[in-house]
């Protein structure tokens, strides 16, 4: 296997989503190609990264809608990684996101925990060993 290509999401409304991810979060957009009247292929990832990439996927009837920020029953579901903690939590938090916590120091590094816009959690991390 070569790598992980994509990581859904479960989202309300694709521009909406993609005003978060990439203007808040600093996210780039990769792709965005409608598929149909209802349905895009909208993919964005952190700036600079050719790694994995979320793809933001718009909830299709009520049983996936019921899952939308709570994908992992309210678990952390996303790990972001920063090589600067501080200089990225405070551009984040100047965006707007809502982080739970301040930092913190533990042996891996340096983290704290937001919500994106429909609540998922995620673990914001600077590594020691990076």
């Amino acid at each position: 296997m070569a790598h992980l290509g994509e990581v859904v999401l479960v989202v309300r409304d694709y521009d909406v989503a993609i005003e978060y991810y990439v203007g808040r979060l600093g996210f780039e957009l990769v792709e965005d190609t409608v598929m149909s009247p209802s349905k895009r292929w909208v993919k964005v990832r952190p700036a600079g990264t050719g790694g994995a990439a979320l793809l933001l996927a718009k909830a299709d009837g009520d049983h996936q809608e019921s899952r939308i920020g709570d994908q992992t029953g309210g678990r952390v579901a996303f790990f972001l990684y920063t090589d600067d903690f501080h200089r990225d939590h405070a551009r984040m938090l100047a965006a707007g996101v809502a982080f739970e916590e301040e930092p913190r120091h533990e042996a891996f590094g340096t983290v704290a925990v937001f919500a994106d816009l429909y609540g998922n959690r995620w673990d914001f991390i600077e590594r020691k060993d990076a």
